[in-house]
């Protein structure tokens, strides 16, 4: 398996470093040869080359130079996308997919284009807070942690249904954006860390055969995730 974990020196924030080592993580353990190449501005990248590829969040001023970057992928992007390659981009680092992003001043950027969906910056307040997420396809829930200043509209797939916490806009019950094996949301935590059932559930997609987390190789992560699922479970009364 050949792993990409691009601008990985620049969009790091929350840990997100672990997500990749994660899946590096579980494909040695299962016996599977893996290899991972960490790739910043500039580097020569062949997307299509790897299994997975992932990106993580930023801040804001991280995100636009990144975008700027990588526009030269725009045209690799798209074709992965549409060839079910399978991507995680967390946090701010899906916003560069979209149509528009507009800042806090007002001042809006073309993004990439390859989705409808327009991002806009909030002026004076982040939103954060715990979150409980469903998805489609899968009887685990997901938990993590929301912490961004956008506001997303236009997403006509998104990834999860919410239980508990912030979807793409205030009044959105929504969240994240899916196509064919692309995956984007503003969960962290690291998604992969906090999730173990969502990262075994990533792994098959990469590796096409079905992997299932077991308890005698994640024993810790799967109490970890249920200690965390009870206790915002018990936020919200259920």
């Amino acid at each position: 398996m050949k792993l990409l974990h691009l601008y990985y020196d620049i969009m790091n924030l929350y840990g997100d470093y672990a997500n990749i080592s994660a899946v590096e993580r579980l494909f040695k353990l299962l016996g599977t040869d893996v290899s991972t190449d960490r790739k910043t501005f500039k580097d020569n990248v062949t997307l299509s080359d790897y299994d997975f590829i992932y990106i993580g969040s930023g801040t804001e001023k991280n995100r636009n130079a990144v975008m700027k970057d990588f526009r030269r992928f725009s045209d690799d992007i798209k074709s992965c996308i549409e060839n079910n390659k399978v991507i995680l981009m967390t946090g701010n680092s899906f916003e560069m997919l979209g149509k528009s992003v507009t800042d806090s001043s007002g001042r809006t950027e073309d993004a990439l284009g390859i989705f409808s969906f327009t991002t806009t910056e909030q002026n004076k307040t982040r939103q954060t807070g715990d979150a409980i997420f469903t998805m489609e396809g899968t009887d685990k829930k997901l938990v993590g942690f929301i912490n961004k200043c956008s506001c997303i509209e236009s997403i006509d797939t998104p990834l999860f249904s919410v239980e508990m916490g912030m979807g793409n806009t205030d009044e959105d019950k929504h969240e994240g954006i899916r196509k064919n094996n692309f995956f984007g949301t503003h969960l962290t935590g690291p998604i992969l860390i906090k999730n173990p059932y969502f990262l075994c559930y990533i792994a098959s997609l990469i590796s096409g055969k079905e992997i299932t987390a077991s308890e005698k190789t994640m024993a810790h992560e799967i109490a970890g995730y249920n200690v965390t699922l009870s206790e915002l479970t018990k936020r919200i009364g259920n």
